[in-house]
């Protein structure tokens, strides 16, 4: 029986993309593209996510890539404007979920400690967890299996009945691998359908 629920939160409940920022620094989309896949890369990021601090990932490209000086500075100096707003219809859920009282609610995310306290301010709904784990904060992040092993003791949560959700399929599979159940996340509605699934006879 499911007795925990823990979500994910970019790409499950919060929007995210740099490139709703970069549209407005870059006119031509090509070299948008090129500048996120080869410069700011989602490798370079999620190294921030690890807990690099901004101002060293920052110093590591400006020597390499000194003609994008700005554009790599604005990652994080304008990284609110990469925020697209709750994925509504998955708030909509946690909010039942919340309202029911049946069951322990918590987040695990990929994050970067600088930047988190942003999404803290924006989305009220974070209130709803009774504790979210941040991988910049602990200098881990998912797929790590220590991150998982973290949010268990630090919680004390037994993943045997417990339900993770999320959107990358490489975290659902380390997820599975430390005895969670899952939920690959792709749209709000398989989600609810799914919950209604497990939960009918919580």
């Amino acid at each position: 029986m499911i007795q925990t629920i823990i979500f994910d939160l970019g790409g499950v409940l919060i929007k995210w993309d740099p490139k709703l920022l970069y549209r407005k620094i870059f006119p031509d989309e090509k070299e948008m593209n090129m500048f996120l896949s080869e410069v700011c890369t989602m490798d370079w990021n999620e190294q921030q996510d690890a807990g690099r601090t901004w101002k060293d990932g920052i110093a590591e490209l400006t020597p390499k890539y000194p003609q994008y000086e700005r554009e790599i500075n604005a990652y994080f100096r304008r990284w609110p404007e990469m925020l697209g707003g709750a994925i509504h219809e998955t708030v909509v859920l946690l909010e039942q979920l919340k309202a029911s009282k049946k069951y322990r609610l918590y987040a695990l995310t990929n994050w970067s400690a600088e930047t988190f306290p942003f999404a803290q301010r924006q989305f009220s709904f974070l209130q709803h967890f009774e504790g979210i784990l941040v991988s910049g904060e602990e200098k881990l992040k998912k797929p790590d299996p220590k991150i998982y092993q973290l949010l268990f003791s630090r919680y004390n949560i037994d993943p045997a009945t417990a339900l993770f959700i999320d959107d990358s399929l490489r975290n659902i599979k380390a997820a599975e691998q430390v005895g969670l159940q899952v939920h690959h996340f792709t749209e709000s509605e398989k989600l609810r359908v799914e919950l209604k699934r497990l939960l009918t006879n919580g």
